[in-house]
């Protein structure tokens, strides 16, 4: 029977092995307490036996000095916002006999149990605290009650039919089915209880049907005026992503971005109310197009554009509580760094430098605080100072299951890649790496194309979980990725394959040049736009004993079933420009496929559809190739269960042992 080589290895070290990435505490998004003394983070473990997990609430002191839960074992809990005094919490929670997520309240000032708010049949989420009110979003039937509501949904949910129906698009999202006769809209119900009351309803405009968030919406701090995304266009196939305003309970709505073809998104008032910033792309159907941050006079309806000459996409950003300026988490060169931007004459300063930080959140007080990760430890809560950068660590979780595990170690390097351009690329070596011995190499593909490998704790693909295995693994960072400028983001368009293909290639090439590398014992895999490329190599001349294709775009023609258009909304669609899709699509590629792979995909993939995995495993098989289909009929595009994620890195490595292997000769 196969044992895993990190069990066989952990019997000597402890690694990063599959087994101890679900034994980790997985920390989201903190929040701070407008006075800065009180920090919340959701806090996610899972119970691998039970195959779930479950989300409680921790409380943070400002000084790093306790953390204590706030919400009970077993449940789960999501998206915590403060009162504008900071005395209550409120959050999403499913308990008792809800059949859907409802607004909780929760006292800070001492014991006490969350008291139900909302009793909404259809779900609330994007939660968001403002004057006297708590808004939501909810996808309600159009013209029925709340009670009519609920008898809808019971009578779906015991209709035997299980047939879907559309007239128009969008008919799916990521893993779930987009109901056509659901619209989405913002609500509100007193922060004291009593009626829920529409806000978007009124104005005939829905938020967009695919995903909506908090960040699809936002209140002044008045309660005067709402801006919110919705279409902007009829046209549901490319949808035009606007921002409209509106003042609450006017019925009148303004489209403020009807100009622009490209999303407006992210509308954030001002703390004073004066200011509307959003950000704003300029190419529809780019979604890596570099987004810039724009502030609206809600006086003059006069707009600036911040920073225009940065070459960055603004995100994740917040305003400081002085109206004044702004801090944001930013992709920049394969680091999320927090940046702060001057509101008035956009000038802007890196204030962290190494490793990932998460949206940040700031108190009155000017506290700012973030979750904080890098390849070689999970998110952490950390306060960080606006002067030099320098964090203070909040929480201490997961410091006892990482006290004795030896992670390896990792670098940025860079070589030169397509027509000798730089290339950033990580490199990951395994625990007691000697230099002066040979090891194989995993080669990692990253997906997106436009997202580029960042320094982060990765759980679907850890890369010093690979190394842990025994092989130096790489993240190459090609043409084609994020935070490194438009020019490079946007390089690869339409030709998904050249460039980057050469970059990987030419990546290999530096490892192989390099004393301690085995270029006898070379592996590559990748997912989605990943899995694309490794598709793309199997049908080239290439130096890999064996591929991993996970998720993989593997035919451009049949990829039209998926939940997003790649090309067409652009370039054109197959019909108009047949010449795109041929060149680049690499089922025209199978009469060259000879290496032994491996192809895994899950029935709930609806950004890449199952079909895809089938037809690249069909074609192996009948032209004889070893090959290996993984098929998960309750996974989407990522494998989230613990138990079918264990089983997912076991057979990974049971695959890459067979033709690599692995440890130092």
């Amino acid at each position: 029977m196969f044992m895993p080589i990190s069990i066989a290895v952990a019997e000597q070290s402890k690694t990063l092995s599959v087994d101890l990435l679900w034994q980790l505490s997985r920390i989201a998004s903190p929040v701070i307490s407008p006075n800065g003394e009180m920090i919340i983070a959701p806090v996610t473990e899972y119970d691998v036996p039970e195959d779930k997990g479950s989300t409680q609430l921790w409380l943070f002191d400002h000084e790093g000095k306790s953390q204590r839960p706030l919400t009970a074992k077993g449940l789960r809990v999501s998206e915590p916002v403060f009162s504008p005094d900071g005395k209550t919490l409120a959050f999403i929670s499913k308990r008792d006999k809800d059949e859907v997520g409802q607004v909780y309240l929760l006292p800070m000032s001492g014991p006490g149990e969350a008291q139900r708010l909302t009793d909404v049949p259809s779900g609330v989420k994007g939660l968001k605290w403002v004057g006297e009110h708590i808004y939501f979003i909810s996808a309600v039937f159009p013209g029925k009650n709340w009670q009519e509501t609920e008898e809808q949904l019971k009578a779906d949910k015991d209709n035997k039919v299980s047939a879907h129906q559309w007239n128009a698009l969008p008919y799916s999202s990521f893993d779930h089915w987009l109901d056509e006769d659901k619209q989405a809209h913002v609500f509100r119900i007193p922060a004291k209880g009593g009626d829920v009351e529409p806000i978007t309803q009124p104005l005939k405009k829905q938020l967009p049907r695919s995903s909506q968030s908090a960040a699809s919406y936002d209140i002044d701090v008045n309660e005067r005026w709402i801006a919110f995304n919705a279409n902007g266009w009829d046209n549901q196939v490319d949808a035009k992503i606007d921002i409209f305003l509106a003042a609450i309970g006017s019925g009148k709505v303004e489209n403020l971005t009807e100009q622009n073809n490209a999303p407006d998104s992210n509308p954030t008032f001002s703390p004073d109310g004066k200011t509307l910033a959003f950000t704003r792309q300029l190419i529809h159907g780019f979604y890596a197009d570099t987004a810039k941050l724009i502030l609206l006079d809600m006086k003059k309806r006069t707009e600036t554009v911040l920073a225009k000459d940065w070459d960055r996409s603004v995100a994740r950003f917040i305003w400081t509580p002085d109206n004044k300026g702004f801090y944001a988490s930013v992709d920049d060169a394969a680091t999320r760094r927090i940046f702060h931007i001057n509101a008035k004459n956009g000038k802007i300063k890196a204030i962290t430098q190494a490793t990932n930080f998460g949206k940040p959140t700031m108190a009155n007080d000017g506290t700012l605080v973030a979750a904080n990760d890098s390849f070689l430890y999970p998110a952490r809560v950390v306060k960080i100072n606006t002067s030099n950068g320098e964090t203070t660590r909040l929480d201490q979780f997961n410091d006892d299951i990482l006290a004795d595990v030896d992670l390896g170690t990792y670098e940025s390097v860079t070589y030169k890649g397509y027509k000798d351009q730089d290339i950033q690329m990580w490199v990951h070596y395994p625990p007691g790496f000697d230099r002066s011995k040979k090891y194989p190499l995993m080669m990692l593909i990253h997906g997106g194309p436009h997202n580029a490998i960042s320094d982060g704790f990765h759980y679907r693909w850890n890369a010093q979980t690979f190394a842990s295995w025994g092989y130096v693994t790489a993240w190459p960072n090609f043409h084609g990725s994020s935070s490194f400028g438009q020019e490079f983001a946007d390089s690869i368009n339409p030709d998904w394959k050249n460039k980057s293909l050469e970059d990987v290639f030419k990546a290999t090439d530096w490892f192989t040049q390099q004393s301690w590398i085995d270029d006898e014992r070379l592996v590559a895999g990748g997912a989605s736009y990943g899995g694309y490329l490794t598709s793309i190599i199997l049908g080239q001349k290439h130096p890999f004993n064996a591929l991993l294709i996970h998720a993989a775009v593997y035919n451009m023609y049949s990829q039209m079933a998926a939940d997003f258009a790649v090309h067409s909304t652009r370039f054109g669609n197959y019909w108009e420009k047949p010449e795109i899709y041929q060149s680049i699509s690499p089922h025209y590629g199978a009469a060259n496929f000879n290496t032994p792979t491996l192809v895994i995909h899950g029935q709930l993939d609806y950004r890449v559809p199952v079909g895809q995995g089938f037809e690249l495993f069909r074609t192996l098989q009948t032209r004889g190739v070893e090959s290996r289909m993984i098929y998960f009929p309750d996974e989407n595009h990522w494998i989230m269960k613990p138990n079918n994620s264990i089983y997912w890195y076991n057979q990974v490595e049971q695959w890459m042992t067979r033709f690599a292997e692995p440890g130092a000769k």
